[in-house]
């Protein structure tokens, strides 16, 4: 299965999802109802998910023409994505990210919805850039990343939009594991092959359980995110 935005590719005990909008992969309206659209397949198949991007570059974050448009485009969009990455920490089997490059803004955050992140490694940034760029940041992304990144690193990712290499993103918390980037696919694989032999249902119901506050933070912080509003990047 295929369109202009992603790409999927089913094996046998795993399904590859590739990101495909343009130079910087950018987390667009479409690209989330595609993804949402490759998700419902992958649960109905009940399958892990490997979600990868282009050389070079996992995503540079969302769509810039809907984040400066309006406050309430950049809000749609935002509570978009806020809803995507929900459904990815509460996804019934697992999902690995392997990161072929920049992640910066929502390519970091996907990088923190998922089960393990694999990074390729290289001259690549990772990181939440939001405050750079003149965006507050939105309540749903400081509750993922208070329940993702290691504590130390949180001020120094949210408040300072503060970017890292990938092998200093393990040590903040968004990567696991760094490899050559002609082995990310292929280690991704293995590790999509292991969690095959996890018992799925233990493996979902436990996942709930270790983030059950951060789900019920999340689902709280996007309802206070539409009431509030944003405050969107600057043009």
């Amino acid at each position: 299965m295929m369109n202009e935005l992603t790409q999927y590719t089913s094996e046998e005990n795993y399904a590859i999802i590739t990101l495909n909008n343009g130079k910087v992969n950018a987390i667009s309206h479409e690209v989330i109802d595609s993804l949402n659209q490759l998700l419902d397949k992958v649960e109905q198949d009940k399958k892990v998910v490997i979600l990868t991007g282009q050389s070079g570059i996992f995503s540079a974050g969302y769509d810039l023409k809907s984040m400066t448009a309006s406050a309430e485009s950049a809000l749609e969009l935002v509570t978009k994505g806020s809803k995507l990455s929900h459904r990815m920490l509460s996804f019934p089997y697992p999902i690995i990210v392997a990161c072929t490059g920049h992640a910066i803004a929502k390519g970091a955050f996907l990088l923190l919805s998922a089960d393990y992140r694999l990074g390729a490694e290289g001259d690549f940034k990772i990181g939440l850039n939001e405050v750079i760029i003149g965006m507050t940041m939105h309540n749903a992304g400081i509750e993922i990343a208070k329940g993702r990144l290691t504590p130390n690193y949180l001020n120094r990712s949210v408040n300072n939009a503060e970017m890292y290499s990938p092998e200093r993103a393990i040590t903040a918390g968004f990567l696991d594991k760094v490899v050559p980037e002609n082995h990310l696919l292929p280690t991704a694989i293995k590790i999509a092959e292991m969690f095959t032999k996890l018992n799925q249902k233990a493996h979902y119901k436990t996942k709930l359980k270790v983030r059950k506050t951060l789900l019920n933070s999340l689902k709280k912080a996007i309802k206070k995110d539409n009431k509030e509003g944003l405050n969107p990047p600057s043009k």
